[in-house]
C-alpha cells in the first residue's frame, strides 16, 4: 500500500473515507503550495458530540447468533476508537465516514431516559433482558459528561427491569451503587471485553478505551460487588493478539469473572479498508500473513456475514481458537456467556407522567 496517511495519536482510523452510500468522492492532491508544512502542524481530530433527540431507543433483533433480542444504545459513533469495530459501518447511515468520522463526531441521545421509560410503559411492552452496548460502548469517554448511561440504569433500576452490558472501559465501576442492588435480584450481568495484555498493542487497537490492566481491576472491583461479571475475549485477530487468550482468561477467573465468550474479528463493509490502512501502519510485517488467516476463517473473503459462522469464523485456525477457548474455560470453570438467566419476574412498568403527580 501506498500513498499512507499518517497516524493520529489518540486515535484508531487514520482516514476518513466516504460512506458506501455516497456518490461523490474526495481525493486530496498535493499542489506544491504547502510544501514544507510539517505533519505535527496538522491540528489533531477532535471529538464533537452533537445532541440527538430519539424517537425510539430499544432496538429488535432475530439474529440466532446474538443471545439477546432487545438492544438500546445510548450513542452513536464511538469515542473508544477501536479500529476492529464492526459498528463503524453504521456512521455511513448519518452520511458521515466510518473513519475518524465514527470516533469525532458523535451524537449523544440526551433524552434517552425519558423515551425508555414511555416505552416501558406501552401496554403491549413484552419484557426481555434489554444489551446496553451491543454496538458501541456505554463507558465510552464521552459518558463521564453526558451520563445517558447511568440515567437508563436508573430506569431500568426502578422497573426492576433485567439487563446486560458490555464495555471496554473501568467507567462501569462509577454506577456500583445501582448494578449492585440490581444483582441481588438477579438483574443485570456485566461483560468486559478484553482481547489482549498488552498495552502496546491496546495503544493502537483501541486507544481510547481503559488499559487491559485497568479493565482487570474493573472485573474484580464489580465481582467483589456482589455484582456478575463475564469476560469476553473479543474480537480474537489471528497472528496479532490470539496469543494472549488463555492469560485473559486465567487473569479474568483470578478476578472473578464467572463467564467467557469470545468472537473473531469481523470486518464489515468499509472497515475491510479501514482494518487493511491499519495494519499497513501499525503492522507492516505481518500484515498479509493475518489477513491471510483472516480469509482463512472467512471462506476465502475478508468477510462472510453468514449467521453460522461471521461470530467463530470456520477453518482449521478457527476450530483451533475453538479448541483452545473450551480447554481454557474447563480449566477455570467458566461458563458460556449466554447461559445466564435473569430475572423477568420482578418488572413493574414506569408510571406515565401526569400533571397529578403521585397522588394516586
Amino acid at each position: 500500500m501506498t500513498d499512507l496517511p499518517r497516524a493520529h495519536k489518540g486515535r484508531g482510523a487514520a482516514s476518513n473515507p466516504e460512506g458506501r452510500f455516497e456518490t461523490i468522492r474526495h481525493h486530496a492532491e498535493d499542489d506544491g503550495w504547502q510544501h514544507g508544512v510539517l505533519d505535527e502542524e496538522q491540528p489533531r481530530p477532535r471529538t464533537e458530540v452533537t445532541e440527538e433527540r430519539a424517537r425510539s431507543v430499544i432496538t429488535r433483533n432475530d439474529s440466532p447468533d446474538l443471545a439477546f433480542t432487545l438492544a438500546m444504545n445510548p450513542y452513536r459513533g464511538c469515542e473508544a476508537c477501536c479500529i476492529y469495530c464492526f459498528a463503524r459501518p453504521s456512521h455511513s447511515y448519518l452520511n458521515l465516514s466510518p473513519g475518524l468520522d465514527f470516533e469525532t463526531k458523535l451524537r449523544a441521545k440526551s433524552n434517552l431516559a425519558d423515551v425508555l421509560r414511555m416505552e416501558l410503559a406501552k401496554p403491549g411492552y413484552a419484557i426481555s433482558p434489554i444489551n446496553i452496548g451491543s454496538n458501541t460502548d456505554p463507558y465510552q469517554p464521552i459518558e463521564k459528561k453526558w451520563r445517558i448511561t447511568r440515567a437508563a440504569l436508573q430506569v431500568l433500576a426502578e422497573c426492576q427491569h433485567p439487563c446486560t452490558i458490555v464495555t471496554k472501559n473501568a467507567l462501569v465501576e462509577r454506577d456500583i451503587d445501582l448494578l449492585a442492588p440490581m444483582a441481588r435480584e438477579n438483574l443485570v450481568q456485566v461483560f468486559v471485553s478484553i482481547n489482549s495484555l498488552d498495552n502496546h498493542l491496546a495503544a493502537k487497537l483501541e486507544p481510547r478505551a481503559s488499559a487491559p490492566h485497568r479493565r482487570m481491576k474493573a472485573i474484580r472491583t464489580l465481582a467483589e460487588a456482589g455484582i456478575p461479571v463475564g469476560v469476553l475475549v473479543a474480537p480474537i485477530i489471528p497472528a496479532l493478539n490470539d496469543r494472549d487468550m488463555e492469560a485473559v482468561l486465567e487473569q479474568a477467573a483470578d478476578a472473578g469473572a464467572r463467564c467467557a465468550g469470545y468472537t473473531v474479528l469481523r470486518l464489515p463493509y468499509e472497515l475491510k479498508a479501514l482494518f487493511r490502512e491499519w495494519l499497513a501502519l501499525h503492522a507492516p510485517q505481518r500484515a498479509a500473513h493475518v489477513m491471510s488467516l483472516v480469509q482463512q476463517m472467512n471462506d476465502g473473503n475478508d468477510y462472510d456475514s453468514d449467521f453460522a459462522t461471521r461470530m467463530r469464523g470456520q477453518g482449521v485456525f478457527a476450530q483451533l481458537l475453538r479448541r483452545r477457548f473450551d480447554v481454557a474455560c474447563r480449566r477455570h470453570g467458566f461458563g458460556r456467556a449466554r447461559e445466564l438467566q435473569l430475572n423477568t419476574s420482578l418488572f413493574v412498568p414506569p408510571r406515565k407522567s401526569s400533571p397529578q403527580g403521585e397522588l394516586f
